[in-house]
C-alpha cells in the first residue's frame, strides 16, 4: 500500500492542465500499480457510440475491435453494474453481483475473452455529478488487490482527472454537465420519496402519511416528472446520485 503516492498525484492534478502533461503522469502511476491498461470516458446514452466518449485510454491491441465485433457493451458485466453503483468496484465483483442475470453465461465468455487478452482483472471508478452517472474510469490488466484507502484515493484521482480532461476536449459540455441542477421537491414529495427509498409501496406509503393511494401516485408522478425519470426504480436511482437521500 502506498497512500503517500496517491496523496501526492491527487495534489499534482492541481496543477496540471492538459492532457499532454497529465496522461503521462497518471500512466506512470499506474505503472507503479501495476495497472497495465486504463479507460477514461463519458457515460453513454442508450444508442451513443461508446468509443466516440473515450477521452483517453490504453487497451491491448486488438481488443476494441474484438469488443465492437462482438457487442460486448450489450452485456459487459462491468458497465451493466455501473448503472446502478454508488462507489469504485472489481470486475470480478460485478459478475457475482449479476449471478441471475438472463446473459450471465455470455458475460462469463467475455470475462474470459478478455483474459485471454490481458485483460485479467481491474476495478472501475463511477464519476458522480448534480446530473447523475456521468462517466468511469476503470484500470486492469493484471490482478491487483487494492487497499479500501487506496480505492478511496483512487475515486477521488477518478474523479478530479475525469473533470480535467473533459473540460478540455469539450468545454460547452464540462459547463453543462457541472451545472447546478434546479429542481425543487414540496415537502410530502420528500417524505413520499424517501419512503419509496425503503422500499415501501404506494399502499404503505399511503399509510404511513394517512393520505389515499391516489394522491401518493400524484406525488409520485410530480418526482418523475421532476426529475425526468423513466420509472420509479429509475426516480430512486437518480436521487442517491443527486444528494436528496441518503
Amino acid at each position: 500500500m502506498n497512500i503517500n503516492l496517491l496523496a501526492q498525484f491527487t495534489g499534482l492534478l492541481d496543477e496540471l492542465s492538459v492532457p499532454d502533461e497529465l496522461l503521462p503522469e497518471f500512466e506512470r502511476l499506474l505503472d507503479h500499480y501495476g495497472f497495465d491498461y486504463y479507460v477514461v470516458a463519458r457515460q453513454p446514452k442508450p444508442h451513443e457510440d461508446v468509443m466516440g466518449l473515450v477521452l483517453a485510454g490504453r487497451w491491448p491491441e486488438g481488443w476494441p475491435e474484438i469488443y465492437a465485433r462482438k457487442k460486448y457493451i450489450v452485456i459487459d458485466p462491468t458497465v451493466q453494474y455501473l448503472n446502478h453503483a454508488h462507489s469504485a468496484f472489481r470486475w470480478r465483483d460485478s459478475l457475482t453481483a449479476l449471478h441471475a442475470n438472463p446473459h450471465r453465461k455470455r458475460m462469463e465468455r467475455m470475462m474470459v475473452d478478455a483474459r485471454n487478452n490481458g485483460l485479467e482483472d481491474g476495478y472501475t471508478f463511477p464519476v458522480h455529478g448534480r446530473r447523475g452517472l456521468l462517466g468511469s474510469i476503470t484500470v486492469g490488466g493484471k490482478a491487483v488487490d487494492l487497499h479500501p484507502a487506496e480505492i478511496g484515493l483512487f475515486e477521488n484521482v477518478a474523479k478530479k482527472l475525469f473533470w480535467k480532461l473533459l473540460q478540455h476536449a469539450d468545454p460547452q459540455k464540462s459547463v453543462e454537465l457541472s451545472a447546478e441542477v434546479n429542481l425543487h421537491l414540496t415537502r410530502r414529495e420528500m417524505e413520499a420519496l424517501n419512503y419509496l427509498a425503503d422500499g415501501m409501496t404506494s399502499h404503505e406509503i399511503a399509510r404511513v402519511l394517512k393520505i389515499s393511494n391516489h394522491t401518493v401516485d400524484w406525488y409520485m408522478n410530480g418526482i418523475q416528472e421532476k426529475l425526468k425519470a423513466k420509472n420509479r426504480h429509475h426516480v430512486v436511482a437518480l436521487s442517491f446520485r443527486l444528494g436528496l437521500i441518503s
